[in-house]
């Protein structure tokens, strides 16, 4: 096997076993569910926006695969600090790193450790897996407090 995809597993698994920010965040002036029918992934994403539009806190909890749980385990250690504006970007980037890895106008360098989902794009199945953290962090940004990743 490849040192590199070595690496990225032992990441993620390390990830789904101690993740970080994994707590119900109370209070939080922004939140949202998320569902993933096709495995079963559940979770919440919590974040408090301060008046400045930046992210002052972010946590989330459920239950999920690894793929899942280290996704959203890297993106609130990743996000927090980080304006709205910012977190959208990111969010873009992510979203069509999977979809597309190889696509050239990607800025991959601003997603830093979340590249080691670049090999989800293999498994389709998977992608939903890795991108549902994500769509429940822009619903609660749009104040949208359930989405999944069927819609």
């Amino acid at each position: 096997m490849n040192n590199q995809i070595a690496l990225y597993q032992q990441v993620i698994l390390d990830h789904n076993r101690n993740p970080k920010n994994f707590k119900k965040l109370c209070p939080a002036s922004h939140f949202s569910e998320g569902y993933n029918p096709l495995c079963g992934d559940h979770l919440w994403v919590y974040l408090n926006v301060c008046k400045n539009k930046t992210i002052s806190d972010i946590s989330f909890n459920g239950e999920g695969c690894a793929i899942s749980k280290a996704s959203a385990s890297l993106m609130t250690d990743i996000i927090k600090g980080k304006s709205i504006r910012d977190v959208k970007e990111l969010s873009d980037i992510f979203l069509n790193m999977l979809k597309d890895p190889n696509n050239k106008d990607l800025q991959l360098e601003k997603i830093g450790k979340l590249k080691i989902f670049s090999g989800v794009s293999k498994y389709p199945s998977r992608i939903k897996c890795a991108s549902l953290c994500w769509h429940a962090l822009i619903g609660a940004l749009s104040s949208d407090q359930k989405v999944s990743t069927e819609e």
